[in-house]
């Protein structure tokens, strides 16, 4: 999937000139992309050195903090939009941070690598070690990602934290995906 498809598709969510909290921004390239297509204004978060130097250079405002001690430095609904792009299954403390993020943002959008996708499946199943692949680059010994879900999970996840989901997309290879979504997509 090229990440200009994703986040060509995180964009449509996002109103022009949105207050937008982009968690774990990496190198600022999603919130550069918003802010050139949609204006918005808002912060990148990150707790890595090379990261938040990266957001520097690019002039994205940028605060080095561990999501995991949460967002306290942040008002209630101070956010139009919060972003979690393939962050979630890397936190450990996954509900409170959504209760976070639901809390200063007024809508979230987030996407997870779909660790359901077929390939995934067949890698464990057949091969009988855990997947490592162009979209899960990492050995189960060095992943940052801490949970490993399906977009069913999160699903259900959802519902289990009464968070209402207004919309979804799964992709593959950067095209959307309706029949056997849970198989076929690599990320949602």
């Amino acid at each position: 999937m090229s990440a200009s498809f994703e986040f060509e598709t995180i964009s449509r969510w996002i109103p022009a000139g949105a207050r937008v909290l982009d968690l774990g921004c990496g190198d600022g390239e999603l919130l550069a992309y918003l802010q050139q297509t949609k204006r918005v204004r808002g912060y990148g978060l990150d707790i890595d050195d090379a990261a938040v130097l990266a957001c520097t250079k690019r002039g994205i405002n940028v605060i080095q903090s561990d999501l995991e001690r949460g967002l306290a430095e942040f008002e209630n609904l101070s956010f139009d939009a919060v972003i979690l792009s393939r962050t979630l299954q890397a936190t450990r403390k996954t509900e409170a941070l959504m209760r976070e993020v639901l809390r200063v943002g007024r809508e979230a959008i987030v996407t997870i690598p779909n660790f359901g996708h077929w390939s995934t499946r067949w890698q464990l199943g057949i091969g009988g070690r855990m997947p490592v692949s162009k979209r899960l680059p990492f050995q189960w010994y060095d992943t940052p990602n801490v949970h490993f879900a399906t977009l069913h999970d999160f699903d259900v996840f959802c519902k289990e934290m009464e968070i209402r989901m207004l919309d979804s997309v799964a992709l593959a290879q950067g095209q959307p995906v309706r029949l056997l979504s849970n198989v076929r997509a690599d990320v949602g």
